[in-house]
């Protein structure tokens, strides 16, 4: 009896140790403990303002990951930011943009940073990543089945958002050309990466000015619609828990399940994933080359069709979507504080906003919620369900925006269909915008 107290009392000491050591290590930025990041920090600040920071990829690669982790640590941990103004995406953005409006950050700093998101094409290599391994990453039976029938309330949250916007721009004094393309467009994009800055490019290639000219006006609105939908996506959950007779409680439709398809971490899928999203990105290009398109709308369509018909390999298809998920955990930051350095003028973005400009932009995030409800229940969807996917997961920031959408709704479940409408429906916009734009010119 007293030796089994003895080992009791041992066990539960050491457990008490193992529980103290877990705690001291449990703060943690970009995966490791915060003193060693910090201490990472200080050098790099050193290179920085000692003038020892390299030249191209290295230290452009370091500024941006150190300091797009740093704010991003900082504004998923800020009160009311966090929950309601997309958190560490946001302060990633405009503290990188505030750090070159206001001098702190070296001109030779940002020079070397803007060189490496633009010339260096940093950007689209994250965006190559992105758009080929969350596509090849859902069920196939997902898009065989929603199909086309899914897209039916993508565009009823397109239309009646453009609706909303022109009617609400036009009563405050708004030009029905800014309406459309300055706020809804870009809200309804499907996120910074693939959606705001691609269209930014396309607004350059068709109207002659530079993206960075571009970025500035959509930004503040994407900011604002992501705020309006998690709002919208709270107050959807609880007009569910008044009125269940509209809404699945997490299910699209009736009856139909998920099913998990979970493949092993192997490194050397990791290299396949790459070359496939290398190769996808530069058939986008190759057919852009003739087709009236933005080649970033392209490789979605090549992307989405590979995967319905089937034709990629499966260890193509999980290096692709391992691939994905490790790029977009170790540089969206980094991707994030780059467009605040290389395509935010923190000058245009305060100028924009005022207090018409916040009606219309809630009058699109709204508009889309409300054509995707609609039309999801004239199309067997449940309506809730439908906006808050076809909605409002079109109307949010991207990636971080649907995580921040289905957490408010309390239906993560919906991720897949969230990726659908970011990604699938952010090419529509894409390519509504180059169809829009010679009618406004």
């Amino acid at each position: 009896m007293v030796e089994a107290a003895k080992k009791l009392l041992t066990n539960h000491k050491n457990e008490d140790n193992l529980y103290e050591i877990k705690s001291k290590e449990g703060v943690k930025v970009f995966h490791m403990p915060i003193i060693w990041f910090a201490v990472i920090l200080a050098l790099t600040i050193v290179s920085i303002y000692t003038d020892n920071l390299p030249a191209g990829m290295i230290g452009s690669l370091l500024v941006m990951i150190v300091l797009g982790e740093t704010l991003g640590w900082i504004g998923d941990r800020t009160p009311i930011i966090n929950s309601f103004l997309g958190g560490g995406a946001i302060v990633a953005i405009f503290g990188s943009a505030y750090l070159v409006y206001s001098g702190v950050l070296p001109e030779s700093v940002t020079t070397s940073v803007d060189g490496f998101m633009t010339t260096g094409g940093f950007l689209d290599f994250y965006i190559a990543a992105l758009i080929t391994g969350s596509i090849l990453g859902m069920d196939s039976k997902i898009l065989v089945k929603i199909g086309a029938r899914y897209f039916a309330p993508i565009i009823g949250a397109v239309i009646v958002a453009m609706g909303m916007a022109a009617l609400v721009g036009t009563l405050s004094g708004f030009t029905l050309q800014d309406a459309v393309l300055v706020i809804t467009l870009p809200i309804m994009g499907g996120g910074m990466g693939a959606g705001a800055v691609p269209m930014s490019q396309v607004y350059s290639e068709f109207l002659g000015n530079p993206p960075s000219y571009y970025i500035s006006m959509l930004v503040p609105a994407l900011a604002l619609g992501n705020v309006f939908a998690i709002v919208f996506a709270s107050l959807l959950n609880k007009l569910g828990n008044k009125m269940p007779s509209l809404t699945g409680n997490g299910q699209l439709i009736k009856g139909f399940e998920m099913e998990k398809n979970e493949s092993t971490f192997d490194i050397q899928k990791l290299a396949v994933g790459l070359l496939a999203a290398l190769v996808f990105f530069v058939s986008g290009n190759i057919l852009g080359g003739f087709i009236p398109l933005h080649p970033y709308a392209l490789m979605i369509i090549l992307v989405a069709m590979a995967k319905i018909f089937n034709l990629i390999p499966k260890n193509i298809v999980d290096g692709a979507s391992q691939w994905y998920q490790f790029v977009a955990k170790t540089f969206t930051l980094a991707l994030l504080f780059g467009i605040g350095v290389a395509y935010t003028d923190l000058n245009a973005v305060l100028g924009a906003l005022s207090i018409q400009y916040v009606l219309i932009v809630g009058a699109v995030v709204l508009g889309a919620a409300i054509g995707a409800g609609i039309v999801g229940k004239f199309v067997g969807f449940y309506p809730i369900e439908s906006a808050i996917t076809a909605g409002l997961c079109m109307a949010n920031m991207g990636g971080t925006g649907d995580v921040a959408v289905l957490s408010a709704s309390k239906r993560m479940e919906l991720m897949p269909f969230a990726q659908i409408a970011s990604r699938l429906g952010g090419a529509l916009i894409l390519l509504l915008a180059g169809l829009l734009i010679p009618i406004f010119l």
